[in-house]
């Protein structure tokens, strides 16, 4: 999908000179459409042999049955096993004590920063709890004395980081197996109202004033911190340009106590094999290619997607650059999202709405949660349903 596809065929030309026996050919897919395309080739039994997939639609994939189990595979493999991957991306990939995928790239969501505004509020390094993020944020709307400026953005239009506070907390989002909503819990509350607290402050834009350009908003200190990926550190170099190369950083996410850092959440990409395929074995000897030390290595440097293998990141073009060490610190605690096909509709379609109600004070926090609970338990009677007949 994506830049992926693009970049991914220097990869392939190796592998097929070392296995001459075999071609490989490869179809890009934008990924605003690469869900609904592999599910339809599901459907009409035309998948691929071998696919790349979001490992948050790992669940999705085998509820349907349509990637192959891959543990026999990887008990034989001298390449792929458990050990070289950070923990809880590996553990995307498993369903029900099963392995479906094998991580490809990674990814997880720390803060972006300006140092120099951090600064001059008196922090030295950023902020590493809770309170010591909102005192931050307190400071610096003091210091930049002036309400069009904001020291942190917490859109509404992103779920991301009320899942990550909330899991911060310790809440469990879904409860009995998944089959019912528990964002009506105490600890998802706490961490909604923690969250809430910035925009009632007006330490973070809320509304109208939602922002359209993060890395210009970012430039003209119109905000100061945000929640974001390593995609948007290519991004920041190019936007923030020379001049504010030295102003602007990226750290692990605060923790709600202490262990710093806190919890973030487990993304990337995945390789899985379709079930059907009649070319299995070839298909994963190009996932035991393509996981290689050397291979992580060069896609690393062609497109900066963060290896997944965790050996590669003692190369010194990783510990070399600081921005991509604050994202290994972050991988050592991370979490997926709970396993079932239907969190991406939970989270897109009700709980952003939610939220904003919450943030907007067109609902307290109580009876937007309750709302939201109710939302989601009709969308998992479908689940319930299918766990009863089972």
């Amino acid at each position: 999908m994506g830049a992926e596809g693009e970049r991914v065929n220097d990869l392939i030309a190796d592998f097929e000179k070392e296995n001459p026996n075999v071609s490989v050919t490869v179809q890009q897919v934008p990924w605003s459409a690469a869900q609904e395309k592999l599910v339809t080739a599901f459907a009409s039994d035309m998948l691929p042999d071998l696919f790349q997939i979001g490992n948050t639609w790992i669940p999705q994939f085998a509820f349907l049955n349509a990637v192959q189990k891959l543990d026999a595979y990887i008990d034989s493999s001298r390449v792929v096993n458990k050990e070289n991957y950070f923990e809880g991306i590996w553990n995307t990939n498993v369903i029900d004590s099963s392995v479906f995928g094998v991580p490809w790239y990674v990814d997880t969501r720390v803060l972006f920063y300006r140092s120099d505004v951090l600064s001059k509020a008196g922090y030295n390094s950023p902020p590493k709890t809770w309170d010591e993020l909102f005192a931050a944020a307190k400071k610096i709307k003091s210091i930049l004395n002036d309400e069009k400026k904001y020291p942190i953005y917490l859109p509404t239009t992103d779920w991301t980081p009320y899942v990550i506070f909330a899991l911060q907390n310790g809440a469990e989002l879904l409860k009995e197996n998944n089959c019912y909503g528990n964002f009506s819990s105490q600890k998802f509350k706490e961490a909604l109202l923690y969250l809430t607290e910035y925009h009632k402050e007006k330490l973070s834009p809320v509304g109208v004033s939602q922002v359209a350009n993060v890395y210009q908003a970012f430039k003209d200190k119109y905000i100061s911190m945000y929640i974001s990926g390593p995609w948007d550190v290519a991004e920041f170099k190019k936007r923030m340009g020379d001049s504010l190369s030295g102003v602007w950083n990226v750290a692990p996410l605060p923790s709600r106590k202490g262990n710093y850092p806190g919890v973030s959440l487990a993304g990337g990409s995945s390789l899985v094999i379709n079930k059907n395929s009649e070319n299995k074995k070839a298909a994963w000897k190009l996932i035991e290619f393509l996981s290689r030390k050397k291979s992580q290595l060069k896609f690393f440097k062609l497109l900066n997607d963060l290896p997944a293998v965790k050996e590669v990141w003692n190369d010194p073009a990783l510990i070399n650059d600081k921005y991509t060490q604050a994202f290994y610190e972050q991988f050592k605690n991370v979490i997926a999202t709970p396993k079932i096909p239907e969190w991406e509709r939970i989270v897109y379609s009700e709980l952003r709405q939610y939220v904003e109600y919450v943030v907007m004070e067109r609902m307290t926090a109580d009876d937007a949660m309750k709302a939201l609970d109710k939302a989601v338990d009709d969308i998992l009677a479908k689940r319930r349903q299918i766990l009863d007949e089972k």
